[in-house]
Order: structure tokens, then sequence, then C-alpha cells
């Protein structure tokens, strides 16, 4: 034992500092603008608002700012759609801004394959010389653009345009062709238009919600919390295999067998008919189709249904009875749905249930489906990327003139055909039908299906040009240009949510070094190009947002009616449509009241069409089918921005992993937090097991941030959306070293599940 004598005593100062980081930091004072109190170095001068930058729920913040730049951000509590609350995405916003990876200057490969600074003059005459070179070599359409649902609406319709009637562009998609491609199709051919119906109010005014697909707990909480702030006691149904979160919480959870989902929705439309829940009156009035999907359904029996999807026959009928004796059904659907293999008509399957009950046009009802990226629907509408911007066909000549009258262009600029895909415009690097592509804002090399393959693409290219925050992308690694662009809170325009909510985000920090707002790079591709002309009118965002009014004007989504960025302020968002002369605006406003569609009878679709089974089923060398997800409220997508947030990184896993059912984890003689590989016919990735009984016996998951879990997945797409199917492949899981923990430890706890439920039939719930 050591003497007392010669135990080293603290520095009694050190104890009492008075003075220091920590002590100034602990040091509050009163924040002002209704922030209550706040570190004296957090301590603003003033304060506005912006929409969030991250996921489609749009929330409103309030960015704290001194000397005009935001120090700090919390929730807007008079915001309309998140009413004071916010995620962790959201409170850490402004981090991912201060990253040291962030692109901060022009970068150019040299001839021993280098990226090396250069000069924005320099990097934009390479850019043209080279884009040019190949479309006179291979013809216009050998170049092409993959943008994104993370800029702004007016820099989507300014690529857009710049790209295809500037630049003679034929091929231009988003990566909105990842997570809502299925969606816009779905409602375009059951409705006439791409228009999502709801409100969120529509989520507290609901007597049943369907959640399917879909774990809002952690893809969008805060939609959750609208949820939970219902005051008629909903019926909460949750149809997913795994037990998530959300599932936990419901008051019934339908654990389906993966992909059987379009068996499960005509066996309860069967049911529904069956049961004499059926609303004639409205099926007859405002849609079309119907008696051809009722004798459809027919063979969709309680036992071929129960067979195909696991779900008992007693179950199937209490959920049918749910949705029938319902007043007030909402459905609600996010990628679960969306990215399957025959995603478009599970989508209007779930429009059907809406409609044969006449759950459409009134509070608390509706088909909804819950948009991805936070400009998802801007680039739906005006990216002119899969219609023609406003809403329009790129082979209707009437609305080719329309357009083209409207941005003071010749006709002649305006492709008479459609893009090709996402897909397609990869599978064109294979065929050499494209030779140069540029990718704005997202993640090619990590996020598309079938990794591998994607990145050997991008290496075929005779010229790839990244545009992005950061220059340390999987993508932009592969570049032989890169332009620094300014993100989220550096530059101004606006977004549009999932409930049609048009939102105005501000600059509120000024971009690093040399990096621009996208809009400002496009301003400058114009003029190097030599069709700056053509966009003389286009020099603020604002200002093309008066252009996008005259070019929405009578369509379904008409936006005419906004006066300007301060009108959207003042107003808390605004929801389109609003066309000019509308007398109420209103903070939540629901489509289809009238119970008229945007098909020229005016009458929604019955669609259907047979089930087909997965391509890639298991079997003996791969026993397990593996699904992807959201893995925490705390990441998103590839991880670019919150991978730079300690406070993030702190509250999501930091090593991949798989979740696997005990049962299976015995048969491979496998302990908890062991590593393991995981092997698809197309790749491995090593990870560490989580065993528990959230997953189902046969069935393993992995979240889609990691950096190869995309190395997996089957490079299948929806034949009408041509979205991908992130959620279904067959794997195998080999034990890889012993485990880290003794017996027993590590293993998951059994969920719980919301009283009253009626899923204790599901094993694992």
């Amino acid at each position: 034992m050591t003497p007392l004598s010669q135990i080293k005593m603290p520095d009694l100062r050190t104890l009492h500092e008075r003075q220091g980081p920590l002590t100034a930091d602990l040091v509050q004072e009163p924040g002002k603008f209704g922030l209550g109190r706040v570190p004296s170095r957090l301590l603003p001068d003033a304060t506005t608002t912006v929409v969030c930058g991250f996921c489609s729920t749009g929330c409103g913040l309030k960015a704290h700012l001194k000397e005009g730049e935001a120090i700090n951000l919390s929730a807007e509590t008079g915001y309309p759609v998140n009413l004071g609350m916010a995620c962790p995405k959201g409170w850490e916003a402004l981090t991912p801004l201060e990253a040291p990876d962030r692109a901060t200057a022009p970068l150019l490969k040299n001839a021993e394959g280098v990226l090396e600074r250069v000069s924005w003059d320099r990097a934009l005459k390479v850019f043209c010389e080279r884009f040019k070179k190949i479309q006179a070599q291979h013809g216009k359409e050998s170049v092409a653009f993959i943008s994104t649902g993370q800029i702004v609406t007016e820099e989507m319709a300014f690529l857009g345009a710049l790209a295809k009637f500037g630049m003679g562009m034929i091929h231009g998609d988003g990566n909105t062709r990842q997570c809502m491609a299925t969606a816009a199709t779905a409602y375009k051919q059951s409705f006439g238009f791409d228009s999502p119906p709801f409100t969120y109010a529509d989520f507290e005014e609901s007597d049943v919600i369907v959640l399917w697909g879909s774990n809002l707990c952690v893809a969008h909480p805060i939609m959750w919390q609208r949820v939970l702030r219902n005051p008629h006691a909903p019926e909460i149904i949750v149809v997913d295999p795994r037990t998530t979160e959300t599932a936990m919480n419901a008051t019934q959870h339908y654990a389906l067998q993966p992909k059987s989902d379009l068996v499960l929705l005509y066996g309860l439309a069967r049911l529904l008919v069956k049961g004499g829940w059926v609303k004639p009156e409205y099926v007859g009035a405002h849609t079309s189709g119907y008696l051809d999907f009722e004798k459809f359904v027919e063979k969709f029996t309680p036992g071929l249904v129960a067979a195909q999807t696991g779900i008992p026959e007693k179950r199937l009928e209490h959920f049918a009875r749910t949705i029938g004796q319902g007043k007030r059904v909402s459905f609600w659907w996010t990628m679960g749905v969306n990215q399957g293999h025959e995603a478009t008509r599970t989508a209007q399957a779930i429009i059907n249930l809406a409609l044969m009950t006449g759950n459409i046009g009134r509070p608390g009802t509706g088909a909804n489906s819950i948009t991805g990226q936070c400009n998802a629907m801007g680039s739906r509408l005006f990216s002119n990327t899969t219609n023609l911007m406003g809403g329009h066909d790129f082979k209707n000549p009437q609305h080719r003139a329309k357009v083209a009258g409207e941005l003071g262009i010749p006709v002649r600029a305006i492709p008479d055909r459609d893009s090709w895909a996402y897909d397609q415009i990869l599978e064109g690097i294979d065929s050499g039908k494209i030779r140069g592509l540029w990718i704005i804002a997202t993640n090619t090399a990590h996020s598309w299906i079938h990794q591998g393959r994607a990145a050997e693409r991008l290496q075929k290219l005779d010229f790839l040009v990244v545009q992005d925050m950061y220059h340390t992308t999987e993508t932009a690694r592969g570049a032989d240009v890169i332009l620094p662009a300014g993100g989220w809170g550096e530059k101004e325009g606006t977004f549009i949510n999932s409930e049609r909510r048009i939102g105005l985000s501000k600059k509120i920090r000024r971009a690093p070094g040399e990096a621009l707002a996208d809009f400002s790079i496009f301003r400058l591709v114009a003029e190097y190009w030599g069709c700056g002309a053509m966009f003389r009118e286009w020099e603020s965002p604002e200002a093309v947002f008066q252009i996008l009014k005259r070019v929405s004007s009578g369509q379904p989504c008409d936006i005419s009616g906004i006066r300007d960025y301060r009108m959207i302020d003042e107003q808390g968002g605004i929801q389109w449509p609003c066309p000019s002369g509308m007398k109420t605006v209103g903070q939540e406003r629901r489509l289809f009241e009238e119970g008229r569609f945007f098909h020229a009878d005016g009458l929604a679709r019955f669609l259907f069409e047979a089930p087909t089974p997965v391509d890639e089923p298991v079997d003996r060398d791969y026993p397990f089918v593996l699904l992807t997800g959201r893995g925490s409220s705390a990441q998103w997508h590839t991880l670019t921005r919150t991978g730079k947030s300690p406070v993030l990184q702190s509250l999501s896993p930091s090593e991949v992993y798989v979740e696997i059912h005990p049962a299976d984890a015995r048969s491979l003689a496998l302990g908890p937090g062991q590593w393991v590989e995981v092997r698809s016919r197309r790749g491995t990735l090593r990870a560490r097991s989580v065993i528990t009984p959230i997953v189902r016996p046969g069935q393993v998951f992995v979240p889609m941030h990691f950096a190869k879990t995309n190395l997996l997945t089957y490079p299948k797409v929806d034949p009408y959306s041509r979205q991908p199917s992130y959620k279904h492949c067959a794997v195998r899981v080999e034990p890889v070293g012993p485990p880290p923990f003794g017996p027993g430890g590590g293993v998951t706890p059994e969920p719980q599940v919301h009283a009253g439920s009626d899923a204790a039939g599901d094993s694992g719930c």
C-alpha cells in the first residue's frame, strides 16, 4: 500500500477554477427571442426561421444568429409541421457544415490520376470542353446527369433546364428514383397526377392508422409525435416483417412474409367486400374499374392469403374488420412498399383499399405516401427529370409549347421524349451510350443497388463530374472534376415536404473557401457553355420561383397564388395547389375533398395485377432473406452528413451490425456480438451479430446506411416506377471468430407490445 504521505493531492486551484472554457460554458444568460437561457458563447443577437434540410417531414427550425451567421438551432414552436419538436438530425444540422473534408475549391484529376486544386475558370473550361467533345463524337445524349432530392427546388429546376434546354441532354434522373418513384407513378396512374392527398393533421384525426412498410418512430419521428397527439385512441396497425420500434408501439402488428404485401392487400380487399364494408355510393360516383377489381380479388381467399403471408385467417379477418368499421381510416406507406419488385401495384393496392371504403378526401383519411428526402417532391414536380417541369409531359406538344412560352425559349430546345431512368442511365454506361456523367449532391457509388457493379460502371466513363459538399464521398473519389458546392443553410430556396408544403430554406452560413451554391454553379456553367442568354431571367432563386409560378399555372400543382418568399415565411409554409385568386390559403389542406381526381373524366382508377414471385428466393446455399432499412433516427442515408456529427454518432451504432433471430443463431452456433460475414451472390459484408426476436426466423436485417450494405442487394427494379428493390435478397451468414461476450450476454430482450394489442399470435411480438 502506498503511504499516505506519497499520494499526490490534486491542485485545489483546479477543483475551484473560477475561469476557463468549461466554467464559461456553464454560465447561462437570458437568450431573448423566446430561447430561455443559453450559454454565453451561444448568445444570439437575432433569430430567423428556416426549414430543415434532412428528411421530407419539413420541420421548421429557429436559427440563432450572431453577426448574421447561425451559431445554434432549436425547434420552431409556431411552425405547423413540427409544432416545436425536432429530431436529433435537426438539432445537429449545422455541424456537418463545419466538417474538415468539405470541398472548398475545384479539383481536377491530373495526368497522374491525382485530384489537384484548380481555379473555377480552369475547372469550368475543362467541364465544357470535355462534355462538348463527348457529345460531338457520340451524340448529344451521350452525356447525362444524376441529381438529388437534397437541393432546393429552384436549383433543381435550373439544373434540369440548363442540362436539357441549354446543353442538349436527353437523359437525367435523380436519386429520388431510389425513394419516391413508386409513389409518384402509383399516384399518376391511379389519380391522374402525382398528388399525395393528405396533411399531417390527418395523423391526429384518424381513428384507424395503417402504417405499411413504415418504421415511423425511427424514420420520421416527428410524424410519430403527431400520431401521439391523436386524441381518439386510434387503432395503430403496422404491417412489417420486423417487430420495429413502431410495431412495438402499435395496437396490431402483422409480421407478413417479406414481399407478400400484394397478396395480403388483395386478400383484405376481398374480406372488405365479403364483410359489406365497401362504400358503393363513393365507388360509383368517383372511381372506375371497381367491378373488375372485385372479380379479380375473389380468388384471394383467407386460406391462400394465410399460407402465403404467414398471417392466420382469424387475424386477417380482424385486420379487415378494423378497417371496415373505422370511420376515419388513413393508410400510410413508405420505403417498405416503394422499394419492391412489384412496388407500384402494391402502392395502388393500398390506394384501392382507401377508395373502396371511401377513406379519401376527408379529415383523418387518405392513401398517403410518406416521402424520403427533404425535397423529393420538388424533384418530382420541377426537376425536369421524370416529367417536364411543373408536372407536364415531354411527349405532349401542347405542354412543350406552354413551357417554352413561359421560359421564352424555342420549342425545339425541349426534348420530345422522356429521359432514361437512373438504372437505364447506368446500363447506358455499360453499352457505351452514356460516356459522360454529371452527378450532383448524391453518392451513387455507395447508395445504388448492387454497389459493386455501380462502382465499376462509373469507372468506365470517359468523364465524370461530381458536384458536392464533400470531396471524400465514394463517388467523388472517382471523379475527374469535383465542383465544391454549398450545403443546406449556405443558400436559399424552397423545399416541398410530404404533405405538399412549400417551405423556405434560408442562407444562414457562408460556404467555406471557394465553394458556391449549386445555383451559382449552374449560372457559371450556362455562361461557360455559351447558353447564358437563355437564362438571363434566372438571376436568383427567388426569380426562378417566379418563373415556376408561371410554369405551374393551370396544373394540379399550381403555385401561381404564392406571392413571394416572404409570403411563404409568414404563412409557415404553403401547401400546393395555391392558384392565383385563391381566397383562403390556410395552414392545413387536403386534396380530393370534392371527390374529383385528375384524370380527364375526374375518376380515380382501380388498378391491379397478379402478384409475381421474387427473383431471388432463398435456397440451401443462401437460406436467409436480407431486409434493409433505417437504422436509427440519428442516421441519414449514406452518413455523408450525419457521420460528421459526434453527437449523432454517439446516438447510433458505430459498427455494422446484423440482426438475426435466436433460433437461427443457435443453428449457426453464433454468439451475441460475434463477427459474421453476411454473403450474397454479389458481395460480402462483415458485421457484428445482434441476436434478437425483432426479426423472424429465416430473416436478417442490416441498416442501409453503412458503406457496404449495398454490396449485397439484388439489382431488380419495379417495371413501372423503375425503383430498385432494396428490401429483399437471399444471403447466408457465417460466424467469424469467437463471440466477445459470455454465454447469453448481449441478447436483445423480447420486444414489448402496446397494451391492448392482439398481436400475441405473432411469434416475436
